[in-house]
């Protein structure tokens, strides 16, 4: 009897453990530093990478929930910092970044001074400004 009831206790914990979501990357796993790597349009193979972008720039997460964002281009530098917090939802980890004064660097929908972010399964950070007609753009880190 005693090895019956172990037998359910092991099935029942192990039957209620939860699938994995496909993304690897934990809540800790995204501090530091993320390059951008690839832009792309919205005409199909319109993808650059490297010097052929249209710039260069990367984002900086920090622990204590700060970034910093710099952009090159026509060598000209832009940095700006601001905070961001995370949430995990069955398709990925999105970064929602917040920035003190608007500028022509936050790829955003929305002109709130803001930007969403998401983390891909293969462990590729994303802009959804895409989404509404603004170049897609991929961060390795």
């Amino acid at each position: 009897m005693k090895i019956l009831i172990i037998f359910v206790v092991f099935l029942t914990i192990f039957s209620s453990c939860s699938k994995d979501d496909g993304v690897t990357i934990d809540n800790t796993g995204y501090y530091g530093k993320w390059t951008l790597v690839a832009m792309s349009g919205s005409i199909p193979n319109s993808e650059t990478t490297g010097a052929a972008m249209a710039w260069q720039e990367f984002y900086l997460f920090n622990t204590n929930g700060t970034f910093i964002k710099s952009r090159e281009e026509n060598s000209v530098k832009t940095t700006l910092s601001g905070t961001y917090t995370t949430t995990t939802q069955s398709d990925g980890i999105f970064f929602e970044l917040t920035y003190p004064n608007d500028s022509e660097i936050i790829g955003s929908c929305y002109g709130n001074q803001k930007e969403i972010l998401f983390l891909n399964a293969n462990n590729s950070l994303s802009s959804t400004w895409s989404h509404c007609d603004g170049p897609g753009l991929e961060y390795k880190k």
